[in-house]
């Protein structure tokens, strides 16, 4: 009898504060130009690295990424690490839904700017020695050496100059965010208080 093979997911971790159409292409991208079988968008609850004050709510950010998703079969939200302990760190969560998903591949997608800075992460040897990390290209970031380690994959997908702070910004002003946003996402938030 033929083995089944583990179905690989590609964890994408962000606060998605809110979320914008230059996520949505790099989870897209993702999920179509690589091996991996599916991707997970990770809500992070609170960033150690990041102050919590202008983060909106777990729960709205959650639901405005699956908006952003709509029927994409491809992609899943998550809200794995609201339930886990805060600050969420990489590899307790990795550590956590490989023991609740022993039939999955888990590997780390992130941005060129990130895998410069991941030697400050807790436990960055064992994310290395353990997962596959797949890091998509930020043409203003040095990717330092870890770019040659061996689960370290490199990959050109298309970026957009948007930023999630930008969005809020424009929101606070009364500015229209349209096309810097899903439409799902959009309707929403003309609708909400939200970032208001």
């Amino acid at each position: 009898m033929s083995q089944r093979k583990q179905e690989k997911i590609g964890l994408f971790f962000g606060s998605f504060n809110p979320v914008h159409i230059g996520h949505m292409i790099i989870a897209n991208y993702m999920a179509i130009h690589t091996d991996l079988d599916k991707v997970w968008m990770v809500v992070s609850p609170h960033n150690p690295l990041k102050e919590k004050k202008s983060l909106a709510r777990d729960r709205d950010r959650l639901h405005l990424v699956r908006l952003a998703i709509g029927d994409n079969l491809l992609l899943k939200a998550s809200d794995i690490e609201f339930g886990l302990p805060k600050p969420s760190y990489t590899i307790d969560t990795l550590t956590y839904l490989k023991e609740k998903h022993p039939n999955k591949t888990f590997v780390l997608i992130m941005g060129g700017d990130n895998l410069g800075s991941l030697p400050k992460w807790k436990n960055y040897d064992v994310i290395l020695r353990d997962y596959e990390v797949y890091v998509y290209k930020r043409p203003s970031y040095d990717l330092g050496e870890l770019q040659v380690h061996e689960n370290v994959h490199l990959f050109d997908a298309p970026l957009m100059q948007i930023s999630s702070s930008y969005i809020r910004a424009c929101i606070k002003k009364g500015q229209s965010v349209e096309y810097l946003v899903p439409d799902r996402v959009l309707e929403y938030l003309v609708t909400s208080s939200l970032y208001r």
